[in-house]
């Protein structure tokens, strides 16, 4: 008897009806004799209806205010499920995260889990229960409920799975697996069968919308077998078959190595840069620009120093767009402090990601980008890269151009 972790994304419970062909599924691996914990996310749109409420009250919301309203859409969700369960004959109970508990730090809006205790879910699931725990939330050491940020639900469902030591933890969301890109954007992109943990964390971080980057985090350091599958299908569709989709999420990278080079390409449309001109270029400077950006709760992800002309440089780094006017606010706040020229920014542009383990063995993958990009008339803002992975920064107006024509010419559509 395995004990398996479902996890359902909004759009699976964006209804009434698609909540009882939830409730079908997981009956059906109950029925089948495993142990089943289910976290589902808040009804698609749910989340953003509420923050809409909170901003038309106060148009920057209390961050612990608002974790109390965004909360309340996962709670309605685990009700409904755990009620359409009851309806079919199978013993089920929900849970809100600060009922199991899950614990986290104090940083509303984006608290980290710190701990799970399970106690109480063992007991139900030895009582032959279906347990649903409300994913995005928990709460922290004083009692407040504290939500874990976009596509917090992900997170939720690893971090119980890694808890409990389950023996799977099955995404359920509205695509059927993990593609090379987003096939919106290209239609040739093709379903992987498997890809390895390392290059699905890069490929979240980058701005993949399939898994949030701390679920892929959390699976990778606690070795939880992940499998991203459609929920859409038919809910009872043998077990075997079901098991077998999407895409797994693998330890092993050795079969990849020597295989395709690139294994996807990520983009992300919510990226803005930031540029300091004229700091004075002396030791401590990085750390004055980016220390009250940091204090700000502000993430940083691309930076570029220019060399020092005449004892001034220019720094230019990349947040995301919704902390575009804040980060500018807080630098146009210290640029006398630091002896900047001034403060300037673009909110127009995108990054795109070419992503694969076989980087590591293979030359030439960023010259073939580059080269690509120049053939289109792109140009490159910025660029930085890791081990397995090469990204750019460039007009976001040329960024569906720029993600079709690297998927042809790393050849992606081809198995």
């Amino acid at each position: 008897m395995a004990l398996i972790v479902h996890k359902y994304g909004g759009t699976s419970m964006g209804s009434t009806d698609r909540i009882k062909n939830v409730a079908r599924r997981v009956a059906k691996w109950h029925d089948a004799g495993h142990r089943i914990v289910v976290v589902p996310s808040a009804m698609s749109g749910e989340t953003n209806r509420l923050i809409a409420l909170a901003k038309e009250i106060q148009s920057q919301p209390d961050p612990r205010e608002l974790d109390m309203i965004a909360s309340t859409g996962e709670q309605v969700s685990v009700g409904l499920l755990a009620m359409a369960l009851l309806a079919i004959g199978k013993k089920a109970v929900s849970y809100a995260g600060w009922q199991v508990a899950i614990k986290t730090d104090s940083a509303y809006t984006k608290a980290r889990i710190q701990s799970i205790d399970n106690d109480k879910v063992n007991r139900d699931l030895d009582d032959g229960k279906i347990v649903i725990i409300t994913g995005f939330q928990g709460v922290d050491d004083l009692g407040n409920i504290a939500t874990l940020g976009r596509g917090g639900s992900d997170t939720s469902a690893v971090a119980i799975a890694a808890a409990m030591k389950a023996d799977e933890c099955l995404i359920f969301t509205d695509v059927d697996g993990v593609y090379t890109t987003d096939p919106r954007v290209v239609s040739e992109a093709r379903r992987l069968k498997a890809i390895t943990f390392e290059e699905m964390l890069e490929l979240a971080s980058l701005g993949s919308k399939v898994l949030q980057t701390r679920s892929v985090e959390f699976a990778g350091n606690y070795r939880v077998p992940t499998r991203v599958l459609s929920s859409l299908t038919d809910p009872m569709l043998d077990i075997e078959e079901e098991a077998n989709s999407g895409t797994l999420i693998s330890f092993e990278e050795d079969k990849h190595m020597e295989q395709a080079v690139i294994s996807g390409i990520a983009f992300n449309r919510d990226e803005a840069k930031i540029t300091v001109l004229g700091v004075p270029d002396r030791p401590g400077v990085a750390y004055h620009i980016l220390g009250p950006v940091a204090d700000a709760n502000i993430e940083v992800d691309m930076i570029i120093q220019n060399q020092s002309v005449e004892g001034k440089t220019d720094f230019t780094f990349t947040v995301s767009r919704n902390d575009y006017q804040r980060a500018i606010d807080v630098l146009n706040g210290t640029r006398e402090e630091l002896g900047a020229a001034s403060v300037t920014g673009d909110a127009k542009v995108s990054k795109i990601s070419v992503v694969g383990v076989g980087m590591r063995s293979h030359v030439g993958v960023a010259s073939q980008m580059f080269r690509t990009l120049s053939e289109e008339g792109i140009n490159i803002m910025m660029i930085s890269t890791s081990e397995i992975k090469i990204s750019v920064l460039i007009d976001e107006k040329y960024m569906e151009l720029a993600v079709r024509a690297l998927h042809k010419a790393f050849e992606l559509e081809k198995a």
